[in-house]
């Protein structure tokens, strides 16, 4: 045991405390034994149960810092665990190993004893290449592991193992275009209906899916196939479930000592961050998930909760949290400067996206929840009355700069009563149908990086239930397979275009060409000054504007008619004499858009003619 290293961890520095607590396979006295450890200060007493021991006590022994170790050649791999804690009171508890590798399945709860180095990478090639993605196309697909596809059956059965869905979900992402998968959180959690936000093993993979190794084996496959893989992670409350951290020694050892401050509303304790060994367990089990899973990025749950007191801005700065945040982003920074820190933050505070030596958090994506919300309330709007709501709409481009925003459209809302994106919008159904096209053109259109959860590309009208798979029998009907194909198509796109991806968060490469009230005209462009202008009439009768440019302008896709027939109306309404510039009058379909290339051959004949 490293004994410097324990050290560290309880100052609150450490990034690696599970190389140094839970179970480990070591070799002493000429044979491989186990050793277990355990952070218990306040403790009268700890014993080892499990499998091994007929689950007897076997007394642990206590070093001076409050950790508890025991070394013994019995345990086996894949044997069960927990550590007996006797209270200062005198009550006796058995917990789970907060630093467990895995877990038994729920609702059963003892740790297992597991080696993680039976996978062998084949991840070299993507890991060299792989980076932070600003001048990179990253459109993410967000998962739920358990309900995007299910077996027939009940219970654990109906799950597919991590490694079993390797060969229905990548050909699917890249049929779609998809460059990387965010996962709903993997860290071990009791409650099927929590979705892994409410953890009770920090570094263990949920055993719904089976086995570290088996989800080593769906990471790799991925990264082989040029897709990568980002996890959801919950850095500020923890489930109240008596055999994980809450009240762990017989003392407040992970949440606050004041009972007061001590839940969230959703019934979890709070992560005390005024305590330095929290702070590493945090900081450990981050780095973990990247330096043990090679995941390419952490989406962080809930940050304002870490950077207000009670998510408020009104209860003023949460001074620990924001210490942590920073300490934490910048360390993995140094570790892993190719791994990507994404924020989701409702709140508006400032530098979310700079680095912590400018006086950043450290993140490198924020989330827009402020486009998010004001696009699909704008969208919600009944036609007539949406040009009062035109400046809501252009809205997110005012502040878009200040951070680097990544645009999502996630799980938190298709659930809940909210409705399902596409039953957001206003009008019948086939307006819907055809808003929700103009809706993601416009999504890829906008700068930023996208984001969009399962099912979302199937014109879903039933909320998500972790309890079922998306509809996938809706691309049956033509008015979702339409949508379903316009998604593929407009994806290709993105991947196809750098000016869509390159220039995200440089403001001299996007333009307003035209702003409402009835038609948006975009223009994105790229180091090359190559681009593509999108044109979108969110209205519900045929408009027209006209725009002053240097070239003409081909359809390449449209809303209206996936399939080819462009209807859009590009016309040339005038020129300039002794000048490349023209002017073009654009028509548009009601609730349709198009994508519009410029035309290098019209501009050299429309020179040939002025001339």
């Amino acid at each position: 045991m490293d004994r410097e290293k324990i050290i560290e961890y309880l100052r609150g520095r450490g990034l690696f405390g599970y190389e140094h607590f839970g179970a480990h396979f070591v070799w002493e006295d000429n044979c491989s034994q186990v050793r277990f450890t355990v952070y218990a200060p306040n403790a009268k007493n700890v014993c080892l149960i499990g499998d091994f021991s007929s689950w007897q006590p076997w007394q642990m022994q206590r070093l001076d810092c409050g950790v508890w170790t025991l070394v013994s050649p019995d345990p086996q791999e894949g044997q069960r665990y927990k550590y007996q804690i006797t209270t200062q009171s005198g009550e006796v508890w058995d917990r789970a190993d907060p630093f467990a590798f895995s877990s038994q399945l729920r609702p059963e709860n003892a740790s297992v004893i597991t080696c993680l180095n039976h996978h062998r990478w084949q991840d070299s090639d993507w890991l060299s290449k792989r980076g932070k993605n600003f001048d990179r196309p990253l459109n993410i697909y967000e998962l739920h592991l358990g309900s995007w596809k299910r077996k027939d059956g009940e219970d654990a059965e109906c799950f597919y193992q991590y490694d079993e869905i390797c060969d229905q979900l990548i050909p699917y992402l890249k049929e779609m275009g998809y460059t990387h998968i965010e996962l709903l959180p993997l860290t071990e959690y009791p409650l099927d209906a929590s979705w892994g936000y409410q953890v009770s093993g920090y570094f263990s993979a949920t055993s719904r899916y089976g086995k570290p190794e088996q989800l080593m084996k769906l990471i790799d496959c991925c990264h082989q196939a040029g897709i990568g893989v980002i996890f959801d992670f919950v850095p500020t409350h923890f489930v109240r479930d008596f055999h994980a951290l809450h009240l762990f020694d017989g003392s407040c050892m992970y949440e606050p000592d004041d009972e007061n401050q001590r839940y969230s509303p959703w019934d979890t304790a709070l992560f005390d961050f005024t305590k330095p060994h929290v702070i590493s367990f945090l900081r450990s089990s981050l780095n973990f998930w990247i330096s043990v899973y090679h995941a390419d990025g952490i989406r962080y749950d809930a940050v304002a909760n870490l950077i207000y007191r009670n998510g408020k801005k009104e209860d003023g700065p949460n001074d620990a949290g924001l210490w942590f945040l920073r300490s934490v982003n910048y360390d993995l920074w140094q570790e892993h400067p190719e791994v990507m820190l994404i924020a989701e933050d409702s709140s508006d505070y400032p530098k979310v996206t700079a680095p912590v030596v400018y006086g950043g958090l450290g993140f490198d994506y924020k989330w827009d929840l402020g486009w998010m919300h004001d696009t699909l309330d704008y969208l919600a709007t009944p036609f007539g009355e949406r040009s009062a709501m035109t400046n809501r709409f252009l809205f997110s481009m005012s502040y878009f700069y200040q951070n680097n925003h990544l645009l999502p459209l996630s799980h938190d809302e298709v659930v809940h009563g909210k409705k399902t994106i596409i039953d957001k919008l206003w009008g019948n159904y086939e307006q819907k149908f055809a808003q929700l096209r103009c809706l993601y053109l416009y999504l890829f259109f906008h700068p930023g990086k996208k984001l969009s959860f399962m099912g979302n590309e199937l014109a879903e009208f039933l909320e998500w239930s972790e309890q079922r798979e998306p509809g996938w029998n809706l691309l049956s009907y033509p008015a979702h397979q339409k949508f379903h194909q316009f998604l593929q198509k407009l994806h290709k796109l993105y991947l196809e275009f750098p000016c869509l991806w390159e220039q995200d968060y440089d403001s001299r490469y996007f333009r307003w060409l035209h702003m409402g009230p009835s038609i948006f005209v975009i223009q994105r462009s790229d180091y090359q000054q190559s681009s593509l202008i999108a044109a979108i009439n969110l209205s519900d009768k045929d408009a027209q504007c006209t725009l002053e440019l240097d070239c003409g302008l081909v359809p390449i896709l449209d809303t209206f008619d996936p399939e080819g027939k462009n209807v859009c109306d590009v016309a040339v309404k005038s020129k300039y004499p002794y000048s490349d510039k023209i002017t073009l009058s654009l028509t548009v379909p009601a609730l349709s858009g198009v994508v519009l290339k410029p035309s290098e051959p019209q501009k050299k004949n429309i020179k040939k003619k002025i001339s």
